[in-house]
């Protein structure tokens, strides 16, 4: 018999879009955007996976147990103390917003999803599996804490990771920010992006990425004035430029304009922090500035991470 009892209703999360790496915190820091995709979960009395996708990926996704979302799910159940011939079916619904490959977290999306699905599903989940059990979770799914974390608390977060842990510290990013994303239609691995990062960096760009890590934790919360300098990375852009070239380019002459611009995570998204901004007067700049190739969003910091409803 399971050591479970499941909740009868179904339940809904909406989860942030993410953009990891703010130039140069490779792999440790990651804004949360506002921009969700949503899952809706109930538990069968079958053993039958019952999964429809729309939205972004909808022809791509895979509707079986290899589902990420599924995956994330069963995970969770496991940790909560089910074995897997103790699984019970289950009704998947996604609505996918979050563009797939392009570096705003929709992988992260996803484990975050069916992760707070499996503790929500279950009675007393939540007492079982609290947030940091969570983050540790979706670590040891994604490989790397900085967009889970973010999808999690919200927020801009620094994130770091061991053996069998992951924590993050929230930050509470200044009002004065607000975040415009350029998505390109293509979109590009992030097994592919990491493979092009070399085994070495010369010693005076790791000083430089160093000084301008440590600059970002001010520059997100309390000097958005620092955030040109803050936001250039010498670890790992440059090296994916082949994989990006227009992403590259675009990113260069934002910043040659004096615009704090990155590439998103792995790529190839340009994300741009704006302080103080008239959008509706920069936004029509930023979208000449692009050009064809790129569609402009404007993407508000999202103050809080996954939400969740029955």
């Amino acid at each position: 018999m399971s050591r479970l009892t499941f909740r009868a209703s179904a339940y809904e999360v909406k989860v942030p879009a993410s953009s990891a790496n703010v130039g140069p915190g490779f792999d440790s820091f990651a804004i949360a955007l506002e921009k969700r995709d949503r899952y809706i979960a109930q538990v069968l009395d079958d053993k039958n996976l019952d999964i429809d996708v729309a939205g972004e990926g909808a022809d791509e996704v895979t509707k079986d147990e290899k589902n990420l979302v599924v995956k994330a799910i069963h995970k969770g159940w496991e940790f909560l103390g089910l074995s897997k011939k103790e699984f019970p079916g289950l009704a998947l619904r996604a609505l996918n917003n979050l563009p797939h490959g392009r570096g705003l977290g929709s992988s992260a999306s996803a484990i975050v999803g069916g992760l707070v699905l499996s503790r929500s599903l279950v009675v007393g989940g939540a007492d079982r599996m609290s947030d940091n059990d969570l983050l540790t979770l979706a670590t040891e799914m994604e490989g790397h804490p900085d967009n889970v974390a973010a999808a999690l608390f919200g927020g801009a977060v620094l994130s770091w990771s061991g053996n069998d842990f992951a924590d993050a510290i929230k930050l509470e990013v200044s009002p004065r920010i607000t975040a415009v994303a350029f998505i390109p239609a293509n979109n590009v691995p992030t097994s592919k992006a990491r493979k092009m990062l070399p085994e070495s960096i010369p010693h005076q760009d790791a000083v430089k990425n160093s000084i301008n890590t440590a600059l970002l934790t001010q520059a997100l919360t309390t000097r958005p004035d620092l955030l040109l300098i803050a936001t250039e990375d010498f670890l790992h852009q440059k090296y994916r430029e082949s994989a990006m070239p227009k992403s590259f380019a675009l990113m260069s002459k934002l910043r040659a304009a004096g615009v704090p611009a990155f590439i998103s995570g792995a790529g190839p998204s340009v994300l741009a922090l704006l302080v103080d901004a008239d959008l509706n007067h920069e936004l029509e700049d930023l979208v000449r500035a692009a050009g064809a190739g790129f569609t402009v969003e404007n993407l508000e910091i999202s103050r809080v991470g996954y939400q969740v409803s029955n």
